[in-house]
């Protein structure tokens, strides 16, 4: 009798759980779909034969690549290639520096003890509860002062707004340096090496993951910025980036003709971000074993 009840009991323990588990991936297939569709959409909106920002139905119904060809050949009205380029340096070379300055405050604060250093910690605490937004026009009158507001200079001032401030992020690149054992850096002291070498051989293979989180926000953040940006670059059509651009290709007198143009940008833009990301997430290794002494 007791046998009937223990397997009755299990019976109805994996009814539930199977209930449970059917329940948990529906509502995950929803949320993919509620994901997913919006991207599914602005895709193939890109593809539209029919101009203009409103249909009739959810799918086009004529399918054209001439967004695409219209969006890359234009120089007349927006030129798409020249922002794709101005952009794109912007956030290689922020991607470059915003990286370096970040790991090594991180690493300055977690690895070494100097005089102000816990104020300096809870000064960048407080600096951070303010939108970045509110020191524009500050940064503004401090770029036109060094003549950086103008033609090709406008990139720098860019690079410098985007790179400056990024020191001030350290918290989550700190809190993974915090993890490594010291006792590492330790033992290849011992050894013989220095503190850069300790950085660049000890501590920067043990920390992959951080490194590449870094470097993915810190390409991500220029490339889709556009307040700072449209707020440098001004009337400098030659300087805009591909953020100014969309946005252009959004007001009532281009929407018309460039809507379905804005969605290949769109499509166009996301491929430099995917790309970055496949390359990099092989280098998503934990663990010991990259770091070298010496």
């Amino acid at each position: 009798m007791s046998t009937v009840k223990v397997t009755g009991k299990k019976n109805r323990q994996s009814t539930r759980k199977l209930t449970v588990n059917i329940l948990v991936h529906l509502f995950l297939a929803v949320l993919a779909v509620i994901w997913l569709l919006p991207i599914f959409w602005i895709v193939l909106t890109s593809f539209r034969a029919e101009p203009g920002a409103y249909t009739n139905t959810f799918l086009p119904q004529g399918y054209t690549l001439n967004n695409y060809v219209k969006l890359l050949t234009d120089r007349n009205v927006l030129n798409f290639p020249k922002m794709f380029g101005n952009t794109l340096i912007i956030a290689i070379c922020c991607c470059i520096f915003s990286t370096f300055f970040v790991l090594s405050v991180a690493y300055s604060l977690s690895r070494m003890r100097f005089a102000f250093r816990k104020p300096y910690m809870n000064l960048a605490m407080i600096l951070g509860l303010f939108p970045g937004f509110m020191t524009m026009v500050a940064q503004y009158f401090i770029l036109k002062a060094m003549g950086l507001t103008e033609g090709s200079a406008i990139r720098f001032g860019l690079i410098i707004v985007y790179s400056a401030c990024t020191g001030l992020g350290f918290q989550i690149a700190k809190g993974y340096f915090d993890t490594i054992p010291r006792s590492i850096d330790e033992a290849a002291m011992i050894d013989g090496a220095t503190q850069w070498q300790v950085f660049t051989r000890i501590t920067m293979p043990l920390a992959k993951p951080i490194v590449i989180y870094t470097v993915m926000t810190s390409f991500i953040a220029p490339w889709v910025d556009f307040i700072f940006a449209k707020v440098i670059c001004r009337a400098n059509a030659d300087q805009f980036t591909v953020a100014i651009g969309l946005w252009n290709m959004l007001q009532k007198e281009y929407i018309y003709q460039w809507y379905t143009c804005f969605a290949a940008g769109a499509v166009l833009i996301s491929i430099p971000i995917a790309a970055l990301f496949l390359y990099m997430q092989r280098f998503y290794v934990e663990g010991m074993g990259g770091a070298v002494k010496g």
